[in-house]
């Protein structure tokens, strides 16, 4: 029987981008289904006091999610993981860091509409946004971020993880994820990261 997997996510996040590349990789060796959300890093961290060069990228961080929400809402939540897919690549591997590059790159090599763009600098979707971002800290509390992965009503943060396994490793993660979240009382294991995301296409 196919586990139906969530899996919420903000393209800006690197990690959040680890972590979708394993679970393409577990779709293939395990017998999941993920389902695709967004949640936002803007709005985790709104009322924060940040870095300046973080409360930048905050601000940058806005537009993605909401075009990815408004495309959602007018074109089917189909589109949603070929959206993050395009976003994802052009941010984290092709290092484009003008978020209205990345946008407009992403809807034409999804076949979008070019006008869902605008979506970027307007908060028409922000109540749809915020809301599904809830839906991710209600599962998981807030003191965590990207991404957020659940599987019935267990659910975690990360892992976080680099580079991303691939084949039976991805799928001996995913294996030993499900039971340490599956664990009443189980909350945290953790380590020191000695390395940064490690990215290939």
């Amino acid at each position: 029987m196919t586990q139906s997997v969530r899996m919420w996510f903000d393209p800006a996040c690197p990690w959040a981008w680890m972590t979708s590349r394993w679970l393409d990789e577990v779709e293939q060796v395990r017998d999941v289904q993920v389902d695709w959300r967004v949640m936002s890093l803007s709005v985790l961290n709104e009322g924060r006091d940040l870095p300046e060069d973080y409360l930048a990228l905050m601000d940058r961080s806005w537009g993605p999610v909401r075009v990815i929400v408004a495309a959602a809402r007018d074109h089917g939540r189909q589109v949603i993981k070929p959206l993050y897919d395009a976003m994802g690549t052009a941010i984290h591997l092709d290092e484009i860091d003008d978020r209205n590059v990345v946008i407009r790159r992403a809807l034409a090599e999804v076949g979008l509409p070019a006008e869902l763009a605008r979506y970027a600098e307007d908060n028409d979707v922000d109540e749809t946004l915020r809301a599904e971002h809830a839906e991710a800290m209600e599962l998981v509390g807030s003191d965590v971020g990207t991404p957020v992965v659940a599987v019935g009503d267990v659910a975690f943060f990360g892992p976080v993880v680099s580079p991303a396994p691939r084949g039976e490793d991805a799928g001996r993660l995913w294996d030993g994820c499900l039971l340490v979240a599956g664990t009443p009382g189980f909350f945290e294991l953790k380590r020191t990261r000695t390395v940064g995301p490690i990215l290939d296409r």
